[in-house]
């Protein structure tokens, strides 16, 4: 009998966060809390950066899911502090252009950070970087990274190009969202609301058919 994918997916997400709960309690038992001046290393604040970028697509989707503000407020609070539309439509300001220019200059942010951060404190692969709160950052970090990527694979028609931009997203981080969600805004046009990034091309065109 087959599982479910709404099951299996239940059950990937409870494992993550428990293991993200498990890693906040285990660093902050050896390590202490993370609030230090010393922490913040050049490539430790690279990955905040890169880790709030992130942040902000799952905080859109987030907003879009929850029926009343106040609760998208309380959600999108907890996803920055632990890892109906409203965005509804303006006929001078496309959501859609808006999201455009965002996200271009989100990745952009990223981009220029970590050739900053290569230049002035060189490769981030060395043994010393390795502090305990900078391994629970990139815990945190790569949890985000699968919940973009099971949109993603949502999102995508092949096998072979979820895998692509899985790849580009676990190498290159919230460059390759940004790239990934301006790609998917390119398809849409400024008429479109925005919520509709968030579907595939057959969710996307019956909602537009419903909408008509």
């Amino acid at each position: 009998m087959a599982i479910p994918l709404a099951a299996v997916l239940r059950t990937l997400f409870f494992v993550l966060g428990s293991v993200m709960v498990v890693t906040l309690i285990y660093t902050i038992s050896i390590d202490g809390l993370p609030f230090r001046r010393e922490l913040l290393t050049p490539w430790m604040a690279a990955t905040l950066v890169d880790f709030y970028i992130n942040v902000v697509p799952l905080a859109a989707w987030t907003s879009y899911k929850e029926s009343n503000s106040i609760s998208a407020i309380i959600w999108i609070i907890l996803l920055v502090c632990f890892g109906r539309d409203g965005m509804q439509q303006k006929r001078q300001n496309s959501p859609v252009v808006v999201a455009r220019i965002a996200f271009s200059i989100l990745g952009c942010l990223m981009l220029g950070t970590l050739i900053y951060t290569i230049v002035t404190d060189r490769s981030p692969f060395r043994k010393d970087l390795l502090t305990p709160w900078m391994d629970a950052t990139l815990v945190d970090f790569y949890i985000n990274v699968v919940c973009i990527s099971v949109w993603v694979a949502y999102k995508e028609s092949s096998w072979i190009s979820s895998f692509l931009w899985i790849t580009f997203l676990i190498c290159f981080g919230s460059v390759a969202t940004c790239a990934y969600i301006f790609v998917q805004l390119l398809q849409l046009t400024s008429q479109d609301p925005l919520y509709l990034v968030l579907l595939n091309k057959d969710d996307r065109s019956e909602n537009r058919y419903e909408r008509t």
